[in-house]
């Protein structure tokens, strides 16, 4: 089996160390970085498929970082920080992170979610579908893309999770707990249901010809989101 592989990204050298050893154990192949500059050079060096990311470093801060990224590469990126705050979470989310932990941390915690992120991006989660074409868009399971109209719209994993639970299963009501806890591939954490919102926010913005009229991905007020029907084939 070809390990995967990470680029762990913080100012901090000691808890990098850890990191690094606990990765290995779970035999990743493991990049480090301790700035911005650095990480932006590895990524495109190594490519390795999932970044651990810090929040709060010195000349580039892991927002600016995830922005540079989100340019050329939809690798799952996992936030850390010092700080539990809502409004850095939801600002990380939506400029494309995947999750956000905040410090201190359980370091398995932290593997379950990059294993998960891992998978959903690997697609090995067990489908009986592999693609789903509704009205002009065509979602690839096995491929990994949404097309509308035939071009391609780039999706963070769990953006790509999140749609493809909801179109799975058209006009289904999913609550947003339910939404994390698939997305998340069996792994749900309290208190991290309404960052769904935001996932769904920034989907909206690359699925919708109109972002606030949406036709694909609705809100049923109290509960959660559902995927209008109408016309829908699995392949």
């Amino acid at each position: 089996m070809i390990p995967y592989s990470v680029l762990l990204v913080d100012d901090d050298e000691k808890l990098c160390d850890l990191l690094k050893s606990y990765f290995e154990r779970e035999q990743f192949v493991v990049y480090v970085a301790h700035n911005g500059v650095e990480a932006l050079s590895l990524l495109k060096q190594y490519e390795p498929q999932i970044m651990i990311l810090d929040l709060m470093m010195p000349a580039m801060d892991g927002f600016e970082v995830c922005r540079r990224i989100r340019v050329f590469s939809d690798i799952p990126i996992i936030f850390l920080s010092a700080k539990d705050d809502e409004t850095d979470r939801l600002v990380g989310l939506n400029i494309g992170a995947d999750d956000y932990v905040s410090k201190p941390f359980n370091v398995k915690e932290l593997i379950a979610r990059a294993h998960s992120l891992l998978r959903r991006a690997r697609g090995e989660v067990i489908q009986h579908t592999s693609r789903y074409e509704i009205r002009d868009l065509v979602i690839d399971k096995e491929k990994f893309t949404v097309l509308r109209r035939g071009k391609p719209i780039v999706l963070t994993p769990t953006e790509f999770k999140i749609l493809e639970v909801l179109a799975s299963s058209p006009d289904r009501v999913f609550s947003r707990m339910q939404l994390m806890e698939k997305a998340q591939g069996g792994y749900s954490f309290e208190g991290y249901e309404r960052t769904i919102d935001t996932h769904v926010r920034n989907l909206r913005k690359k699925l919708e010809p109109d972002p606030a009229a949406p036709m694909y991905i609705l809100t049923v007020y109290g509960i959660g989101y559902k995927f209008a029907g109408g016309s829908h084939e699995a392949v």
